[in-house]
């Protein structure tokens, strides 16, 4: 049975997120299995677990500005330097008064 309605910070994340999270449940949460399966190192798999743990705390907080929630999301991704994400948060507060 399909559900219709989805959380909001699940369906923000992105198919090779919910892949991981799959593999992940199927190997009892043992990082060290995910490690094999991905054919990477133990720290590798704890970062990009920790990476999905703070997308999904960025999806869940509700009311939050989509534009700071997109920049938040894109400095988790390493797309944008931490540096930067915090730069265009704090000017955009500074316009949006």
């Amino acid at each position: 049975m399909a559900r219709k309605l989805l959380p909001e910070w699940l369906a923000e994340l992105e198919d090779e997120d919910l892949v991981f999270i799959k593999k992940f449940l199927l190997a009892s949460g043992s990082l060290k299995e995910m490690a094999a399966q991905y054919g990477v190192t133990y720290p590798t798999v704890r970062l990009r677990l920790d990476r999905l743990i703070q997308k999904i705390r960025l999806g869940d907080q509700a009311g939050h500005d989509p534009y700071i929630s997109l920049v938040k999301r894109l400095a988790v991704e390493e797309k944008l330097d931490f540096d930067t994400a915090k730069l265009l948060i704090d000017t955009y507060k500074k316009e949006k008064r």
